[in-house]
């Protein structure tokens, strides 16, 4: 069983042990052996409009996932996403719930219009997940970032809220 809730300055450890799996690392931006003080400092600096989740298997944190909301005042209704699984949880539904946590969080109680993240186009796993949870490809960024010695493409992708909020009808 996978619970998700939110991060805490006590995960640095565990954070920092999911993102030093290969897969983790080679999926995001982030760079290979990330130290302990880097995920400390992460966690107790954190914008705290912010939200970033874990995912529990067993008592270990074997993934997470962020929203990171637009600080411009005109795209206040915009966050961007990201992920990471731990490379012996990944395709055993860590995403799904932390992605389907984040999305409920983000529908229901952000008031989030757009939802964005980049993905690298060889990503098929993650491409598969969040078109699965409705997000589309808007574009491919060329040679977006680089990756064990090469320039990688990604893909831009986003999904807007499928029902927006609506005000109530005044009864008069």
């Amino acid at each position: 069983m996978i619970h998700v809730r939110r991060a805490e300055i006590s995960d640095a450890a565990q954070l920092q042990r999911v993102f030093a799996s290969g897969g983790t690392y080679a999926g995001t931006l982030q760079l290979p052996h990330p130290s302990l003080e880097m995920w400390q400092e992460r966690l107790e600096n954190a914008d705290p409009k912010d939200t970033r989740l874990v995912a529990i298997y067993d008592g270990v944190v074997v993934g997470t996932a962020s929203l990171h909301l637009e600080k411009k005042q005109r795209r206040q209704h915009v966050a961007s996403l990201g992920m990471g699984v731990a490379d012996s949880f990944t395709g055993r539904g860590v995403g799904t719930a932390l992605l389907g946590e984040l999305l409920h969080l983000s529908d229901n109680w952000l008031n989030l219009l757009r939802l964005e993240l980049s993905v690298f186009c060889d990503n098929t796993a993650a491409i598969h997940l969040y078109k699965k949870f409705g997000f589309d490809i808007e574009g491919t960024m060329r040679a977006h970032a680089f990756r064990n010695g090469q320039y990688v493409d990604s893909y831009a992708m986003a999904r807007l809220h499928p029902r927006q909020a609506m005000i109530p009808l005044r009864e008069t």
